[in-house]
């Protein structure tokens, strides 16, 4: 029996360097299911689910996961603030468009730099989760 106040922790199987690179990377790409799935935050849902499935297991795929959510979280709130000037300028056309090409790209590199084994921070990028 298990006589210590703290909830018993499953273990957690190492990944080998392959896999790591390979769930760091998905962490990343699956933020374009935004793009791809008629769900609201879907960017932001993807990458959380893929974090939370594979955190425990390596200290890599969780440096990009939540590199990878924190930027999507950033995204999605730059985006929604620029919502309201679309209807009062009309500037917001242009700042949706524009942020939501240079998630992309960010994106893209940081999906390459996870798959060489290397660690990414994005710009622009509000840290919420640590």
């Amino acid at each position: 029996m298990n006589t210590t106040s703290e909830p018993s922790v499953p273990p957690t199987i190492p990944l080998s360097p392959a896999d790591e690179r390979n769930w760091a990377m998905g962490c990343h790409l699956s933020t374009f299911a935004g793009y791809l799935v008629p769900i609201p935050f879907a960017n932001v849902f993807a990458p959380l689910i893929l974090w939370h499935i594979k955190r425990a297991a390596s200290p890599f795929v969780d440096a990009h996961g939540k590199e990878a959510l924190n930027f999507q979280i950033s995204m999605t709130i730059y985006v929604l603030a620029s919502v309201p000037l679309v209807f009062l300028c009309g500037i917001g056309v242009v700042l949706i468009l524009g942020l939501s090409i240079a998630d992309a790209i960010f994106t893209i590199v940081a999906a390459i730099t996870a798959s060489s084994g290397k660690p990414y921070r994005y710009p622009l990028c509000i840290r919420f989760v640590h």
